[in-house]
């Protein structure tokens, strides 16, 4: 009993950790298995035995259903609208950003961040120190092509 008892509480405790992890990083889903093994827990430790009867069964698939359902709708009216954004090195010809890693002409070592985003670059001339603000103008593969932006 003393070892079933504190499987339940298990069962809630990674539920909570699950629940902290989604409010850390949020987008990984974790809510609703989270909430999920909450219920479950609670209810083993009410004395429902969910797997030993059928009505056991039915109220527990029931109750993680309906946890789940609510996690996810809880989960969309706090998180905020916005349209999921989408960057591929074509569509960054023409947007500037900084250079975060030296960027030469001839290699590929360089690197620069465009909204955010880093990405492998060389310049079309000089060599440029990180910091410099730049422009990309192509793409090759996989790295962008910059120039530096006079400000």
């Amino acid at each position: 009993m003393v070892l079933e008892t504190n499987l339940y509480f298990a069962l809630i405790i990674i539920g909570a950790l699950l629940i902290l992890y989604e409010a850390i990083n949020p987008g990984f889903f974790a809510a609703v298995p989270g909430t999920t093994m909450i219920v479950l827990g609670i209810m083993f430790l009410m004395g429902i035995d969910v797997f030993n009867t059928v009505w056991g069964v039915i109220l527990g698939v029931a109750s993680a259903l309906i946890a789940a359902s609510l996690s996810v709708l809880l989960y969309r009216r706090l998180s905020p609208e916005q349209l999921p954004t989408t960057m591929s090195r074509d569509s960054l010809v023409g947007r500037e950003g900084r250079v975060t890693r030296e960027v030469g002409g001839d290699e590929v070592f360089g690197r620069v961040s465009i909204a955010g985003v880093e990405w492998s670059a060389r310049s079309t001339g000089r060599v440029l120190p990180p910091g410099t603000p730049v422009r990309v103008i192509s793409s090759e593969g996989v790295h962008v092509i910059v120039e530096e932006v006079h400000e």
